[in-house]
């Protein structure tokens, strides 16, 4: 019975630790080990995929309304044209697509923080000691490069939630994963 108290104490324990360490405003010492670092990357990371599976089901459900309280969504669309008094943004057609748009930004969110902790777990497996942040670091940026996006432009031509998601990701890790100058 001790054990079983004793693992639960740590599992809360554990708990309020990556909940501290995925804080956004979290101040990590500079001597904070690499293993430190890794695991407030970690935690982040993980909050922000609970948080972007959340907005999945959210985006889903407000569609799934959307499309419940409309008997034209249910319809092949035809040309649309607005009841007289309303506007084509106002329209059951329209609705639906911004609702479809925003389940659609939000899997892309989920998808590229799933993506992101796969390869911090990649660069966790394949590099040692210190050059772990550096290595994943260098990994994202190359993924943006790769996809026509310069990692440090300010407005991006294509702006997408997932290039969103990455730079994120990005300056999460300059800001827990570099002891800051004094």
């Amino acid at each position: 019975m001790n054990d079983e108290n004793d693992l639960n104490d740590t599992s809360s324990e554990q708990e309020g630790s990556d909940e501290l360490l995925s804080d956004d405003s979290l101040r990590l010492p500079d001597s904070a080990s690499i293993l430190v670092r890794l695991h407030a990357v970690r935690a982040w990371l993980e909050r922000n995929r609970r948080e972007a599976s959340a907005a999945v089901g959210e985006a889903a459900l407000a569609l799934q309304a959307v499309m419940q309280s409309s008997p034209e969504m249910q319809r092949p669309r035809r040309r649309f044209r607005p009841v007289e008094g309303q506007s084509a943004y106002d329209s059951p057609h329209m609705q639906g697509m911004l609702a479809q748009q925003r389940l659609g930004d939000a899997q892309e969110t989920l998808s590229a923080f799933e993506q992101a902790q796969t390869w911090l777990e990649e660069c966790i497996a394949h590099t040692n000691g210190e050059r772990v942040l550096v290595e994943y670091y260098l990994l994202i940026e190359q993924a943006l490069l790769d996809a026509g996006y310069l990692p440090n432009q300010d407005t991006p031509d294509r702006h997408t939630p997932w290039y969103d998601a990455m730079v994120a990701v990005l300056r999460r890790i300059e800001h827990v994963g570099i002891p800051e100058e004094s």
